[in-house]
């Protein structure tokens, strides 16, 4: 039963394996080789992390856990990535509509959840990256986030012993590069797989939705899977939503990438999955409700030549719905969210 509900990704085995502990602190590793079981439902789309680049290893995944969690990756060591992407949230920067960086600076985009991150094809909210082991020099180089380059966070890393110790287990030597930085960043981003929802549980025979929740998903699927489909619940494409441009980021969203008008404020379709976690909602974060966001698709979609024509048909901008419906919706949105995912120690600083 466990092979047909589960398909398990066997990727090439690294190096040496941790000994963990039962507080997960780090042993000795072992000279052992071994790879690290990246699992998911049978539904699930295919994998699209470049393993053979990057082949995702126990070892690997815990230093790339201490790196994600490392302040010393940014310009004056308080910024880690960890700091805007917190595990209770679905790794989200919760109650700030967008991120904070070094000395109390301000970006421009919301900070977006880190799961699935194996499955997709692009990255960001303009998809401005296509490779998971590239996406972390973002974060680290921005001005408003981290502010460093990989030269200067080597420098603080390289003499520590316990990275040292991480180093050569997930590579066999002490040498630290940026290139594993990032590789080890990639793989612990690849394992934060959130798949331990209701509605998981649900599609695989174990759970009942109820009736408000069955009314929501039928609903969800008349209208909103045109954008959010699938089992990740989005479609990867950029959208124009409808929504004001901000003129305090001045953030026109996949315009910034390519340059081109038909491009303007076109965002990423983000997936829907642990949705109730990661209030503030949108690019900017303008949101803080669920409520408010459908409020928004049926009273507040502004036309213009690039609205997305899914929110204008026969006439109409915007999505129907009524309280009700909307209600129904937001029940079947709460099905998605993984509660084991957002508190499993294997993710935690």
């Amino acid at each position: 039963m466990i092979n047909f509900l589960l398909k398990t990704i066997l990727l090439p085995a690294g190096l040496l394996l941790s000994c963990m502990s039962c507080s997960g602190e780090v042993i000795e590793p072992l000279e052992k080789d071994e790879a690290y079981y990246l699992t998911s439902p049978f539904y699930f789309p295919p994998m699209t992390y470049n393993t053979p680049d990057n082949p995702v290893t126990r070892n690997g995944v815990e230093l790339g856990r201490n790196l994600f969690y490392e302040g010393r990756l940014s310009r004056n060591n308080t910024i880690s990535c960890g700091f805007c992407h917190i595990q209770e949230n679905a790794f989200t920067h919760h109650g700030h509509t967008v991120s904070h960086g070094v000395d109390d600076r301000i970006g421009i985009r919301n900070a977006p959840p880190i799961q699935n991150m194996a499955f997709l094809k692009r990255y960001m909210w303009d998809g401005v990256i296509h490779n998971l082991n590239e996406q972390p020099i973002i974060p680290i180089t921005d001005v408003n986030e981290m502010d460093s380059s990989m030269p200067d966070a080597i420098s603080k890393i390289k003499n520590d012993p316990k990275y040292k110790r991480l180093f050569k287990a997930a590579y066999g030597d002490e040498n630290i590069t940026g290139e594993r930085v990032l590789k080890a960043l990639s793989q612990f981003m690849a394992s934060m797989i959130s798949a331990d929802s209701k509605y998981d549980r649900f599609r695989q025979g174990k759970e009942k939705l109820t009736s408000e929740e069955s009314q929501g998903m039928a609903l969800f699927n008349q209208k909103c899977a045109s954008c959010h489909s699938g089992e990740l619940f989005t479609d990867e494409s950029f959208r124009n939503t409808g929504m004001y441009y901000n003129n305090q980021f001045k953030d026109a969203g996949r315009y910034r990438v390519t340059l081109d008008q038909n491009d303007w404020m076109k965002f990423r379709v983000p997936s829907l999955r642990n949705v109730e976690y990661t209030a503030p909602y949108m690019h900017d974060g303008r949101f803080y409700t669920l409520e408010a966001v459908l409020n928004f698709y049926t009273d507040s979609v502004e036309d213009n030549p690039n609205l997305d024509p899914a929110l204008k048909q026969n006439n109409h901008v915007g999505i129907e719905m009524n309280n009700q419906e909307k209600q129904f919706i937001i029940a079947f949105l709460k099905t998605l969210s993984d509660k084991n995912f957002t508190s499993d120690p294997k993710f935690a600083e």
